[in-house]
């Protein structure tokens, strides 16, 4: 096969792409390196460390030659250091050999200084009310504007005839600043409804968790009420002993105080009627020593517990005590109901009495199920919804910071999204100290839709880490202690640790945790294979996940790290013994590696295919983020920070090893279409010419620099 030049490789017709047909074949250039500089540049490519393996046909010699020279296998060896200098002469001085060079620092990230759209004032844009067709409540008031005619004046050009939200919902919300307006627009600029299909999708909810704006009022205003959280924070700060401390927790978790709860007439034995705490753990009961039981008394007469039963009696009514409730029980232990000594009319709840126990919760299962793993930026709902479709069991959103939703941030909340479509979600919380991540679970708790809650102890990065968040809670165990304990009190589903195996590359701490994390009430922990130190530079470590996976039996443990394909699932969970596995670069790389899994296959996917899927979550963006100017920058935006990780994908058909590793970068090759070969680019403007085949040119000055510097290849 003719291998083509950069050149001509990217001149391809906008038609052949948009219209989705067959991209033609590469055009052929001009051969002119000689196939014995061919041969040594293959033996070179095949020799070197982290190349992945192309097959011949379709290696970009010519690229390889003038970036590297003529085949010399010198030009591929890192440049001397300063103690090993070939090119210091016998005798030489310092002085003679010029200053010394500075040191090369390599950057830890990319979101430096990267260019930023212009912020759009708020009287420059079209009230939303008038938008939808409504009349705006603020009146004269309003910030925004009200002038269509102005707006209508002054619409830019449509990217497309087609417009997705009309096309799906019957009504395009967005009217005419709509860019894909005149499908649904007349000719004096107002918005057309199909009825029929407005009215049969009006009351489907395709997007949940979403922020009122009665809630982001009481959070600013900090009139929401914590009371679990608040009641947790009370008994940890009486709580300074382990055995307090573990009474407290339980006896939130259990429901009723002591006093609402009847013991056994035998003091020191566990009440007949409840599991013990170490029941709900899954572990045999344990007697309760005296000690123990005469310190929980002690707590309770000081008045450390106060829970407020009011709600359920009458105005004169007191609450139970402990000597009241002793006195109903009868000889055996068991104790006598108070609604019968105390008749009350209608029915009456004890969810404000006695909360849900760890065994009452709502369990997920995670054994042999495919985890999207939460993907800061790039793990947004559109991109999720594109990988439930391909074949992922379980999602989970992006990091938030519980400060952040505290104080109602609707760009922190916009990532506790959720779309219909995700039957099994979950969120993932990051924070500092037990206060503030209790009270922001309780809030999930109370106004979110979760099947569990994630909480980050793996996230390496400064910012977070310095402030002892992220991976800095391996390192401050009490802390991390109260947290867990703290999520497990206030939630009514189950409870996750995503974690690295340490914070030093030298020193693995992960398997002295995993244990405790379960003890404090986590339901699964996931292993990332790597140190904070090593970010995503060194191999993951499947054989430490191996010997955390012994020391967590009989709980279920999942691992993470270096998954690319099917092969690689099914190697690491017979090697391990992991319950399954969470795929987070691998789906960047390749969201199709879901439906492998499923199939036990891979998928030679097509350049049109690959497109197609492009244009699946540029769809989908356009619903979440808005089909107007605005929105339509914003699904660019994501659209190219995926990219940033899509372009590592080698095409099946041209590998002659399979399956692609996660760490190997392939040598500059030529797809099997102009289409593939621009996939496969790594320079950032043929990103944004795949962004412009989708969501039209970029607006005049646009710049793009990826947020995450990709620096995992060996």
């Amino acid at each position: 096969m003719e291998e083509s030049n950069s050149q001509g490789r990217l001149s391809m017709t906008e038609g052949n792409i948009e219209g989705g047909g067959t991209a033609p074949d590469p055009t052929p250039c001009k051969d002119t390196l000689h196939p014995e500089a061919k041969v040594r540049l293959m033996k070179i490519l095949n020799e070197r460390q982290g190349t992945a393996r192309v097959k011949a046909d379709f290696i970009d010699f010519e690229k390889i030659h003038l970036k590297y020279g003529f085949g010399s296998s010198e030009s591929h060896q890192p440049p001397p250091n300063s103690e090993g200098d070939s090119s210091k002469t016998p005798g030489q001085t310092a002085d003679a050999r010029g200053p010394p060079k500075k040191k090369f620092k390599k950057e830890r990230g990319m979101n430096h200084n990267r260019p930023r759209n212009r912020w759009v004032p708020v009287s420059e844009k079209l009230c939303p009310s008038i938008i939808s067709g409504e009349v705006c409540s603020y009146g004269e008031r309003c910030n925004y504007s009200h002038d269509i005619a102005a707006k209508a004046a002054a619409r830019e050009l449509d990217i497309g005839d087609r417009c997705y939200n009309f096309e799906t919902f019957g009504k395009c919300r967005y009217g005419v600043v709509c860019r894909f307006g005149s499908s649904h627009l007349t000719e004096d600029f107002r918005n057309i409804t199909d009825e029929e299909k407005f009215e049969a999708n009006a009351s489907k909810s395709a997007t949940l968790n979403n922020l009122a704006i009665d809630l982001k009022v009481k959070l600013r205003k900090k009139k929401v009420k914590f009371e679990k959280a608040e009641q947790f924070l009370s008994l940890l700060a009486k709580s300074k002993k382990k055995s307090l401390r573990q009474f407290d927790q339980n006896e939130i978790r259990n429901g009723a105080p002591e006093e609402t709860r009847c013991l056994s007439s035998t003091p020191g034995t566990a009440p007949s009627n409840l599991p013990t705490p170490v029941d709900e753990v899954g572990q045999n009961s344990v007697a309760v020593d005296q000690e123990s039981t005469a310190n929980q008394n002690q707590v309770l007469e000081s008045g450390s517990v106060q829970r407020d039963a009011a709600t359920n009696l009458g105005p004169d009514d007191a609450a139970p005590t402990l000597a009241a409730c002793q006195a109903t029980s009868n000889q055996s232990g068991d104790c006598v109901p108070l609604a019968s000594q105390q008749p009350r009319s209608g029915i009456v709840t004890n969810q404000d009495i006695i909360r849900t126990r760890k065994c009452e919760k709502k369990q997920v299962n995670f054994e042999g199920k495919s985890y999207l793993a939460p993907l800061t930026t790039v793990g947004n709902l559109p991109f999720r919804r594109v990988c439930k479709r391909l074949g992922a069991d379980i999602t989970c959103g992006e990091m938030a910071m519980a400060t952040n939703l505290l104080q109602g941030q609707p760009s922190e909340w916009a990532l506790l999204k959720r779309h219909s479509s995700e039957d099994c979600f979950g969120v993932q919380l990051a924070g500092y100290f037990p206060d503030t991540i209790s009270k922001c679970a309780e809030l999930i708790n109370t106004y979110c839709e979760v099947d569990f809650v994630d909480l980050n102890v793996g996230c390496p990065i400064d910012l977070v880490f310095q402030k002892g968040g992220g991976s800095a809670l391996m390192g401050r165990a009490n802390k991390f202690e109260d947290i867990v304990r703290g999520l497990d009190a206030v939630l009514d589903v189950p409870v996750t640790v995503k974690m690295r195996t340490g914070i030093s590359e030298k020193h693995n701490t992960a398997h002295k945790l995993i244990p405790k994390i379960y003890d404090w009430g986590a339901s699964l922990v996931t292993l990332h294979g790597r140190s904070r130190e090593q970010r995503y530079t060194r191999t993951a470590d499947w054989n430490y996940i191996r010997q955390c996976v012994e020391v967590a039996k009989p709980h279920p443990l999942i691992g993470n790290g270096d998954i690319l394909s099917y092969e690689d699932v099914k190697t690491h969970l017979e090697n391990s013994g992991a319950a399954g596995v969470m795929i987070a670069r691998g789906a960047l790389i390749k969201p199709w590696i879901f439906t492998e899994i499923k199939e036990q296959r891979h998928w030679d996917i097509s350049a049109n295919e690959r497109l197609d899927i492009l244009r699946e979550y540029t769809n989908y963006g356009l619903e979440h983020w808005g089909s107007d100017t605005e929105g339509v920058e914003k699904t660019r935006r994501f659209l190219l920070e995926w990219l940033s990780f899509l372009h590592r994908y080698i095409p099946v058909g041209i590998l002659e090893r399979l399956p692609q590793k996660i760490q190997e970068r392939p040598p500059y090759y030529v797809g099997r279409s102009d289409l593939e070969t621009l996939f496969s680019s790594t320079n950032c403007a043929d990103w944004v010419k795949i962004s412009e085949m989708l969501l039209g040119p970029v607006p005049d000055g646009f710049q793009f620099l990826p947020k995450h510097k990709a620096n995992s290849y060996s």
